[in-house]
C-alpha cells in the first residue's frame, strides 16, 4: 500500500487528437508545412534585416528578436508531435516533459512581452519622434532585456517547479500533443490548487498587463495619426497597420488565455478541439508575422529586392565572365 501511494509516473504519452487516431498521419502533412514555413518565412525575414545596413534600427531588431523566438517555440514542440503522427514516437519521460513545458511557456511569455515593446516603441516613434532617439537607446534596450527574462524565467520556473514535486500515480496519457502546464497538472493525485493559482498568476500578469498597455500604445498611435493627417490614404494605411497588428495580437492572447483557462476553470472544450487550439497559439503567429511585418512592411520589402536584384546581377556576372574569355 505504501508503494503504491510513493509511486509515480516517470513516462508519460501523449494522445492530443483522440478521435482522429486513425488519421494521424494525414494530420502530419499540415503541420509539416506549417513548420516549414514558419521557419522558411521567418529566417529570410531575419536574413533580410541582418543583410541590410540600413535596417540596423530598433524597430528591426525586435522583429528579428521576434523571428528567433518564433522559430525556437515552434521548434520546441513541433518535430516531436511529427515524430509522434508519423511513427508513434508518443512517450515521453517527465524531465523532458517538464523541459518542454519550461521552453514552451518560457518562450510565448517572451513573445507577449515582445509584443508589448514592439507596441511602446511605436508609441515612442510616431508620439514622440523628436525624443525617440534619447528614450530607445541601447541602456534601455538591455534593462528591457534584463526585465524580459527575469519576468518570463522566474514565472515560468515556478510553474515548472510546481508541476515536478506532484506525483502522477492514475493516468500517465496526456490529453495534448505536447507538454501543456495544465494538460499535465491534471493528471496529477496530489492537490493541484497552487498549480490552479499559479497558472491563473500568468494569465494575470501577461494577458491582465500586457494586453491594457498594447491597446493603450495603440490608442494613443491613432490620436496621433488623425491629428496629424487628413482623411487620405496615409490615415487609411495607419488605420490598416494598427487595425492588422491589433487583430494579429488579440489572437494570440485570446486563444492562449482560452487554452490556459480550460483546464483551470474546467471548462468542457473537447480534447482534439482544445489540442488544436493549444497548436494555434503557437503556430499561427509565428506563420503570419513575417508577413504582417515582413512583407507588409516597405523597408523591409525593398530590402528583399534589392538582395534579390543583388544575387541575379552577380549570377549574370559570373555566368558571362568565363564565356567572354573564351571568346577573347
Amino acid at each position: 500500500m505504501l508503494e503504491a501511494w510513493n509511486f509515480s509516473h516517470s513516462t508519460f504519452v501523449f494522445r492530443g487528437f483522440p478521435a482522429l487516431q486513425e488519421h494521424r498521419r494525414l494530420l502530419a502533412l499540415p503541420f509539416t508545412a506549417s513548420y516549414l514555413s514558419v521557419l522558411l518565412g521567418n529566417s529570410l525575414l531575419l536574413y533580410v534585416i541582418c543583410s541590410v545596413e540600413s535596417l540596423h534600427s530598433p524597430m528591426y531588431l525586435l522583429i528579428c528578436m521576434l523571428c528567433v523566438i518564433d522559430i525556437l517555440v515552434v521548434t520546441a514542440i513541433i518535430p516531436n508531435m511529427l515524430l509522434g503522427l508519423l511513427f508513434d514516437w508518443d512517450e515521453i519521460s517527465l524531465a523532458g516533459c517538464l523541459t518542454q513545458m519550461f521552453f514552451t511557456h518560457f518562450l510565448s511569455s517572451l513573445e507577449s512581452t515582445l509584443l508589448l515593446v514592439m507596441a511602446l516603441d511605436r508609441y515612442v516613434a510616431i508620439c514622440h519622434p523628436l525624443r525617440y532617439t534619447e528614450i530607445v537607446d541601447s541602456s534601455l534596450f538591455m534593462k528591457l532585456l534584463l526585465f524580459t527574462l527575469l519576468r518570463s524565467g522566474s514565472i515560468m520556473g515556478t510553474l515548472v517547479g510546481l508541476a515536478d514535486s506532484l506525483r502522477f500515480c492514475s493516468s500517465n496519457l496526456i490529453q495534448h500533443c505536447y507538454c501543456d502546464h495544465m494538460a499535465l497538472v491534471s493528471l496529477a493525485c496530489d492537490s493541484t490548487e497552487k498549480n490552479t493559482a499559479a497558472g491563473l498568476a500568468v494569465i494575470i500578469c501577461f494577458v491582465g498587463v500586457d494586453i491594457p498597455l498594447i491597446l493603450f500604445s495603440y490608442m494613443k498611435i491613432l490620436s496621433a495619426v488623425l491629428r496629424a493627417t487628413a482623411p487620405d490614404e496615409d490615415r487609411w494605411k495607419a488605420f490598416h497597420t494598427c487595425g492588422t497588428h491589433l487583430i494579429i495580437m488579440m489572437c494570440f492572447y485570446l486563444v492562449g488565455s482560452v487554452t490556459f483557462l480550460s483546464h483551470n476553470l474546467n471548462i468542457p472544450i473537447p480534447t482534439d478541439v482544445n489540442t488544436f487550439m493549444g497548436l494555434m497559439y503557437i503556430l499561427f503567429p509565428a506563420t503570419v508575422n513575417p508577413i504582417i511585418y515582413g512583407v507588409r512592411t516597405k523597408e523591409i520589402r525593398n530590402g528583399f529586392f534589392r538582395i534579390f536584384k543583388l544575387r541575379v546581377q552577380t549570377a549574370m556576372t559570373v555566368k558571362v565572365a568565363p564565356a567572354g574569355k573564351r571568346q577573347m
